[in-house]
């Protein structure tokens, strides 16, 4: 019945193909319209006015369409190959519309920081302009696979048919890469981030790869480091409290307290913390920044594994006898602090700061204030802030700190120009020094306690530099705007006193290249833990308590 309406309605009969033919004509069409980044940057090693550059794309194009249709034919029968291909059609037009609409790239640390993130911050990506992108791609070849019928054949015909075409594929596949390897493995393995631009095998991969990795640290127990840690009695009868506040995609470029053109840290500047104006982060996204600042290896020497198999500082203070507890105002603490106390801001707890369903920090205050009542201990107090996440820049502050108009009030950032967009940003890390000036001075006011107050953000972002937007670009391509994060550490003159060191010596340092690495050593220092494992000269205070 049908088959007679679509013939009657169109004038002709459906196209009869084999399973293989429609799952070629769709890995062309992935090639030829989802690819057109990788195209562009594998052009870019090339000068496409020569023959040869020519003859070399077209063997990568070869290459690149043979090997999907490879994978593909794994999966597709007369029954699945209509559904799959949909679907990966709708999903490599969304991978297509992130690349090109953010200048990101597919891998899976960008999957993992996706798939960890809340559903409201997950929501703001999903723009009505993505939907419409999408349809669009999708729409037509959609269409065009319902209207082909998929030939009937025995099981052996499509065992064999089956065969010569994986063969053919395959034969396609060694051709093509004998006739470029000179030149094609220099290029991958110089460049390894252009694989994250393929679709949609990069989506897959990463994904696979990060479910893999979510399970594999879920069924693992932490292994433990410092297991030699003690800590030295202090002749203070203050006890320590230090609050670390972790910010969120704040980026040093627009850090007032940097210089920036615009003062955006107008009350931290009258609080006069010691300011870190050269520091590098350990990953460009959240899921790789926090753990990695909190374990005892840095950027330089970063193995995931390790880091997902070992315990953190945290576990290592709270051995030796430190309050240790994380307040979260983010998508979580990505396993750092599953063995300490732990919380997330409570929305109903806070109404007016909360009325949206997602709170601004201002919560964070409110909660160190209950947190300061009841301190038994020395503490290591951590606020994860929600900070300048994006892309709704916008909605990270309140009305009253919309300073720099107009401002880019559209989570799809592609429809505001560049100035919009940073005047929202600024105008996030504006509410942010409030944040941190209120909770100075709520520690301030302790004059029983050695008090302290570190903050420095987990990764930068990109506002438009060279097209990109956002952050997760891989580390060995990150540029600076994602990976150059503000620090700033306060701490009242009683408490330099007690624990040996002077402000002039910490400011004379302040300059110095510090990173996230750093952290782990700081902390042991602040509490007077000894180790093996503690590295004077990543503790941000050991020169001058040393002087001191």
């Amino acid at each position: 019945m049908l088959k007679n309406f679509i013939s009657m309605f169109f004038g002709f009969n459906r196209p009869v193909m084999r399973v293989e033919t429609v799952t070629l004509l769709a890995s062309l069409y992935f090639s030829l319209v989802f690819n057109g980044p990788f195209w562009k940057a594998v052009s870019e090693f090339y000068d496409l006015s020569s023959g040869y550059a020519w003859v070399v794309m077209s063997a990568y194009f070869v290459m690149l369409t043979t090997l999907q249709y490879l994978v593909f034919l794994f999966f597709v029968n007369r029954y699945t190959v209509k559904p799959i291909l949909s679907l990966l059609t709708i999903l490599s037009a969304g991978v297509f519309y992130f690349i090109t609409h953010y200048g990101v790239y597919i891998d899976s640390d960008m999957v993992t920081n996706v798939l960890e993130t809340d559903p409201r911050e997950a929501g703001e990506i999903l723009t009505p302009g993505l939907v419409v992108n999408v349809v669009v791609a999708s729409i037509v070849p959609i269409a065009l696979l319902c209207l082909v019928r998929v030939r009937r054949s025995t099981l052996l015909k499509a065992v064999v048919w089956r065969m010569v075409f994986m063969a053919s594929a395959l034969i396609c596949v060694t051709s093509a890469l004998m006739m470029t390897f000179h030149s094609f493995s220099p290029l991958m393995r110089n460049n390894p981030e252009m694989r994250y631009l393929v679709t949609p095998g990069n989506a897959i991969v990463s994904t696979i790869e990060s479910v893999s990795d979510h399970f594999r640290k879920s069924d693992s127990l932490r292994l433990p480091i410092a297991e030699d840690a003690t800590r030295e009695e202090s002749a203070h009868t203050r006890r320590k409290v230090f609050l670390l506040v972790l910010g969120e995609t704040v980026r040093a470029q627009n850090w007032g307290l940097n210089g920036y053109g615009r003062q955006t840290t107008p009350q931290l500047v009258s609080r006069a913390p010691f300011n870190y104006s050269s520091v590098t982060s350990c990953g460009t996204s959240t899921a790789v920044s926090v753990p990695c600042m909190f374990s005892p290896i840095g950027r330089n020497n970063y193995d995931k594994g390790y880091i997902e198999s070992h315990e953190s500082v945290l576990d290592v203070l709270s051995r030796v006898g430190v309050d240790v507890q994380w307040i979260d105002n983010q998508s979580g603490c990505k396993g750092v602090c599953d063995r300490v106390p732990h919380a997330k801001v409570v929305a109903s707890d806070y109404p007016e700061e909360c009325s949206t369903g997602r709170c601004m920090d201002a919560v964070l205050v409110s909660e160190l204030e209950r947190a300061l009542t009841d301190v038994k201990g020395d503490s290591l107090i951590v606020f994860h802030e929600l900070g300048n996440h994006g892309p709704a820049y916008y909605a990270r502050y309140p009305g009253n700190f919309r300073k720099w108009l107009p401002e880019c009030r559209n989570e799809d950032i592609g429809q505001c120009n560049d100035e919009d967009i940073i005047n929202a940003y600024d105008n996030a890390v504006l509410y942010n020094d409030s944040i941190l000036s209120r909770a100075i001075d709520e520690l301030a006011a302790r004059k029983n306690l050695d008090v302290s107050l570190l903050y420095v953000s987990d990764h930068g972002e990109s506002l438009g530099e060279a097209g990109v937007y956002l952050h997760g670009l891989p580390y060995i391509i990150a540029p600076d705007e994602q990976t150059h994060v503000p620090m700033i550490w306060w701490m009242p003159e009683r408490t330099m006193q007690d624990i040996g060191i002077t402000a002039q010596c910490m400011q004379q340092h302040s300059d110095d290249a510090v990173s996230h690495a750093y952290l782990f050593d700081t902390l042991l220092g602040f509490f007077d833990v000894r180790t093996s494992s503690y590295r004077p000269d990543q503790d941000l205070a050991a020169a001058c308590r040393q002087m001191g």
